[in-house]
Parts: structure tokens; sequence; C-alpha cells
């Protein structure tokens, strides 16, 4: 409890709900996760320990709620959870403002978070000397079986970062910045550069031929179609247009170019980003501090959980108290369903074993045991009733169910539940 990663979504509504109980959150608009504006949402915010991402506290907001406001309420309540009022907060962008900061600090709440890219100063990460870069010893779980040169790699540095307050009179916080290259991310930014290049292009081109004909007949439209390509495609940073009329036949004419050095520009940045903490240098240096940002990760997998294997038949609810209720129900599922992973991973430590065979038919691989696998060896478990004073009893359950049952400390002849 020590370490607590906090997260906010949203869960659209297909209901009115113009009548809400006002005691309860209240559906409302907003910007939805799942990009369906059209419908109301409501938003749950959970926060999972990094022992296990077992989700140790979970609150209902208003479908309107603003993520950044609801940061401070959340630290108190898991303030009182945590084995120490010291606990450290790892969340999204969201944690990060001026007010957050200052309820954290004077709280003695310790908190780890990215700065948002619309924040980044800019030169910041084109001006880092990779030579003052430290390389981390760190394997991302999906790099675990790629041969050590097609994995990613990553660089840190540090600098310190000043906050200011909204009022001129406000003291100004210093935050230590966490500098962060990612191989990964760099090669994904890459990518997805060329991707919308080469769409672009495609269309400039066709927008070069086709100006001056029933299509784009004169400059408005042709500039008009020229800011579409450049809005749809985002290229406006670097793309450069160049429309006249031809004198002799008093049609436009298009041209354009991509500007190379905006684009070195921004992949000098690629791969680049921030984190802001107020954890003391002596308690985690740079590379420590990414290690713990890695855990983040685990309440995004947990919501995908609630959205997955945990997902409910759809339900007409008639009112906001029956969500909140909903939604209770659905995390203390999570709960069970987290702590039947957590506990079957580590009777296999104990053991020096991470991996488990037998999940897939005719597939002998390897892998480490998930809530959704367990549950899915162990479903076909029966049951045989007491009769004649004999006891229940678990018919003999199969190779793979019998060392489940053994890790999680079920007992075949003894069904704890009866």
């Amino acid at each position: 409890m020590t370490r607590l990663h906090w997260d906010m979504t949203s869960i659209s509504l297909c209901g009115a709900y113009d009548h809400s109980d006002p005691e309860y959150p209240q559906p409302g608009w907003g910007h939805p996760k799942d990009r369906r504006p059209d419908l109301k949402q409501i938003q749950a915010g959970i926060a999972v320990s990094a022992d296990g991402a077992v989700p140790v506290f979970h609150q209902v907001y208003d479908g309107g709620a603003g993520e950044v406001a609801q940061v401070v309420e959340a630290m108190h309540a898991l303030q009182k959870l945590a084995a120490t009022p010291e606990f450290l907060m790892v969340g999204d962008s969201k944690l990060i403002s001026y007010g957050n900061v200052t309820a954290m600090t004077d709280a003695r709440v310790r908190f780890l978070a990215p700065l948002a890219a619309s924040r980044v100063p800019a030169g910041l990460f084109a001006g880092i000397d990779p030579a003052s870069t430290t390389t981390v010893d760190y394997i991302a779980q999906r790099d675990t079986h790629k041969p050590a040169g097609r994995r990613c790699a990553y660089r840190v540095t540090e600098d310190v970062m000043d906050l200011p307050g909204p009022r001129r009179t406000d003291p100004v916080h210093q935050i230590r910045r966490i500098l962060v290259h990612s191989t990964a991310n760099q090669n994904a930014a890459e990518a997805a550069r060329q991707l919308k290049l080469g769409k672009a292009r495609t269309e400039l081109d066709t927008l070069t031929r086709t100006a001056g004909t029933r299509h784009h007949p004169d400059t408005t439209a042709v500039t008009a179609k020229a800011v579409q390509i450049s809005k749809k495609r985002r290229v406006s940073a670097y793309l450069r247009t160049t429309i006249t009329t031809d004198p002799n036949t008093d049609k436009p004419t298009f041209a354009w170019h991509f500007d190379q050095t905006a684009i070195d520009a921004e992949a000098a940045t690629d791969g680049w980003y921030a984190l802001l903490t107020n954890l003391d240098p002596t308690d985690a240096d740079p590379t420590e501090i990414l290690h713990r940002y890695k855990g983040q990760n685990t309440v995004e997998q947990r919501y995908s959980t609630i959205k997955g294997p945990l997902a409910v038949a759809p339900l007409f609810l008639q009112t906001n108290r029956r969500i909140t209720a909903l939604i209770t129900i659905i995390c203390l599922a999570l709960l069970i369903f987290s702590l039947i992973e957590r506990e079957v991973r580590l009777r296999l430590a104990e053991q020096d074993r991470h991996h488990m065979t037998g999940f897939y038919a005719y597939d002998n691989r390897a892998v480490r045991p998930t809530a959704r696998l367990i549950l899915h060896a162990l479903h076909d478990l029966r049951l045989i009733p007491a009769h004649n004073r004999q006891p229940p009893k678990i018919p003999q359950p199969g190779w793979l169910q019998a060392q489940l049952l053994a890790l999680l400390n079920v007992d075949p002849t003894r069904p704890r539940w009866l």
C-alpha cells in the first residue's frame, strides 16, 4: 500500500437519465474514453496496489467531472488506506496541476506522473545531450521473448522544472523532472509520421492535378481543400503551399512541399517524454523512478478487465443510484479476480517459477498465469454434494486444475465454502 496507481475511466450510458438522485453521481455529457460524445456517461476511478495490481479503492463520479479536480479527494481517501501517510501516488498527466501539487506537498504525499505534451517547453528534448543520459536496465513485458538487439532501450536524465501558480503571489514549486527516451516510442512516432505524410502526399498530389477543374475551380476552393488536408492529416507544422492563378487561363494552380527542417526538428524529439515527481533523490534516482512509473499500466489493465472478462450484459438501470451500485459490484468482482491472480503468482514465485503450461489446448507453451486463464481452466470443475453422511467433494480434478487448486490452497476433498 506504499505505492498506489490511480486512474479514471468513463462508462457510456444509453438512457436519458433526466431525473437523477442528487445524493449520487449524476450522468452527464463529458469527454468519453470510448469516443461516443453522443452518449451521456458516468465516470469511475480506481487505485491499484503496486503489489499484484489489487484494486483497493474505487469511486464513482459525475459524468461531467474533470479528472484534475478529483485528485485531491482521491488522495485523502488513499492516504487513509495506505500504510503510511507518505505513500506514493502514481497517475497520468491529469495528476499534475498547481492546486494538486500544492495539496499533495502539504499532505506530504509523494507523487509521480508524466508531464502533458502540451506543457513541455519548446526545444527541451532537442537540446538534450545524449552523452548526459543514463541507460536504464529495464525490459518491457512485450520484449521478454525478443532477442536483446530487438528490445526497447531506455535512457534517462534529470533536471528541475518550475511550476508557477495562477497568481503572482503564489509560491513557485520546484519539481524534479525526469526526461526519458524510449526507442519503442521513437520508432512508433517515426512510423506514424511516415504514414500520415504518405497519406497527405497522395491527397496533395491529387489536389495539384485537380486545381482549376470543376472539382476545385477557383483559388478559394483550392485553399479550402488544402486546409482540410492539412488539418485532417495533421501536417500543418511542415506543409508549405503556393496557390497562384495562371495568367493565360485564369485558373488556379497549386504547388506544395514538406519543410524538411521542420520534420527534422520534430524527429529530434521522438521517443522523449517527461516525468514529474517530488520523490527525494536519495530515495529514488531517475532509473528507479522510471521503474516505478512503469507499473502504471497495471491500472489500465484492470480497466481492460472490467470492460473485457468481467463485462456485464447490457442492462437498463432506472436510477443513478443503481448505476453506482452496479459499479461497486463490478469492482468487488475485480478485487476477487485480482486476488486469485496474485495468490497464484506469489505461490509460483516461492517455487522459483513464474510460468505454467497446460492453459492452451494442443499448445504446451509456458505462460504467466492470469486470472482469466486460471478461471477458464477451473470453470468445468464438478462438485458432488453431500449424501448419506458423505461430505461434499470435488471429483479428481485434471492435472492443471490440481496444480491451481494447490496454489490457491484449496483441498478438493474438503471444499471450504460448504
